[in-house]
């Protein structure tokens, strides 16, 4: 079949690196590729090339499902452009494994042991069994959420802007929800207006916050709750995990919203207008990028509450960003343990393994480091307010795409660095530094033990 040359040479090169290193690879490939894509006269709506750099920029954010932008998608992109950007944001929030993997099913090509473990290591499945059925129920269960969406939005939108436009803005808005990406096409209302419009809007706000949710809680969960349905003893560890903390998170992060802008940005709202803005500022904050509040307005509290969400982000093997709420909730535990001097981390009883706790430090850790270092390294080249640029550099690590607006006055190298948070946050920073050293050997002799004094 035509497409078997195709994927006999992407896994010939598969063959020449690690998991990590293919999967990383993949996703800088999609981005130089929606890069000159993007390039060409026919993307813009003047109809003039556009510069390297904000090409680079808009395509490792459409690929990282970021939602930071050089220039408003609407007011600049022509429908091509946007196109471009709609199937950078598809690709990279599915992921280019499980949609090869997908494409290797319908062709009737033969899946090996080791393209199974890349599709283990893409979407952080626990096992190795059963990656290919999850692989289509993937791909499938993606085409009816987000058609579903696309569907109630539309019907929304046609009133307002007419059946070919309502549709269109219908599927983009769902695409991009359900990946959490953040994109919109707002801007003929005011150029990065994002969904402002709508902060009252019943069907805007509680579709675009459930393909949020659901895009962002993980296609492990998924799978474990469509075997399992309602019957809650019988989900896996990790499910229960996921599920509780992202309750906690949504609707804990909804009333201090609430509680910190009720003076502010909710004065003069209807209680439906109050209640949606504070959800939907509670749920965007976790890699969304969408958002129904001027960001640049909000009290300094409400911007510090969405550096902390965005740098926490979505769930392991899912549309979102950020460290995930599994790493937190294993720190979290691990320091409780540690409080009451008990044996292990335990949750729901059962024990965590003491790899995973070395695992979520190094994310933690890794990903906390990289953010202030470009933070720093942007105050330090440019005046922007501390808090502005602190709110940048975690929205770009967490891909949550959140912004006060400082993103069109970046340097070029300013750009660069924040192009590659996004990268990070979406590759994985431990997948982009082990990416580095999983081939290197270790010497299995043990150095003498040295005592240090902690605390």
């Amino acid at each position: 079949m035509p497409g078997n040359g195709l994927f006999k040479k992407l896994y010939r090169v598969r063959g020449h690196l690690s998991q990590t290193q293919f999967i990383a690879y993949g996703f800088l490939a999609i981005i130089l590729t929606g890069t000159f894509l993007l390039m060409l006269p026919l993307s813009s709506r003047s109809g003039e090339a556009s510069g390297f750099l904000n090409c680079l920029f808009t395509a490792t954010s459409a690929t990282c499902v970021t939602g930071l932008v050089a220039y408003d998608t609407w007011s600049h992109w022509s429908l091509f452009g946007q196109l471009v950007i709609l199937a950078m944001i598809q690709t990279g929030g599915l992921g280019l494994v499980t949609i090869g993997v997908f494409l290797s099913i319908v062709l009737r090509r033969k899946i090996g042991l080791k393209e199974r473990g890349l599709m283990q290591e893409s979407i952080n499945a626990l096992q190795i069994g059963g990656v290919v059925r999850l692989a289509k129920r993937i791909v499938v269960g993606t085409a009816v959420l987000e058609g579903a969406g696309a569907a109630l939005l539309a019907l929304r939108f046609i009133p307002e802007y007419g059946a070919a436009r309502g549709i269109y803005y219908g599927v983009f808005h769902a695409i991009s929800a359900f990946c959490n990406a953040g994109f919109d096409l707002m801007g003929f209302q005011g150029p990065f207006s994002s969904l402002v419009h709508f902060y009252d809007d019943w069907v805007v706000n509680l579709v675009v916050m459930s393909l949020i949710v659901i895009g962002g809680i993980g296609f492990i969960v998924w799978d474990d709750i469509s075997r399992n349905k309602f019957r809650v003893r019988r989900y896996m560890l990790h499910t229960k995990i996921v599920l509780l903390t992202t309750l906690v998170l949504v609707f804990g992060s909804a009333w201090l919203f609430y509680l910190f802008e009720k003076d502010n940005l909710l004065v003069g709202m209807s209680g439906g207008g109050k209640f949606l803005t504070s959800m939907f500022s509670s749920i965007t904050a976790r890699t969304a990028g969408f958002n129904t509040l001027d960001t640049a307005s909000l009290t300094d509290a409400s911007k510090m509450l969405t550096v902390v969400l965005m740098f926490i982000g979505g769930s392991p093997g899912s549309t979102a960003g950020g460290v995930k709420t599994t790493t937190m909730i294993v720190l979290y535990l691990h320091l409780w343990s540690t409080v009451k001097r008990t044996y292990g981390v335990n949750a729901f009883g059962r024990r965590l393994e003491d790899d995973v706790l070395k695992q979520a430090s190094a994310i933690f850790m890794i990903n906390l480091t990289l953010a202030l270092t470009v933070a720093l390294f942007i105050m330090a080249t440019q005046k922007f307010p501390v808090m502005d640029v602190l709110f940048e550099a975690f929205s770009a690590i967490g891909t949550a795409g959140m912004s006060t607006g400082i993103t069109r006055g970046l340097s070029g190298t300013s750009r660069l660095a924040v192009a590659f948070l996004m990268y990070c946050g979406r590759v994985g920073s431990l997948s982009f530094a082990l990416s580095f050293t999983q081939k290197k050997k270790v010497a299995r002799v043990k150095q003498p033990v040295g005592r240090i004094t902690i605390g």
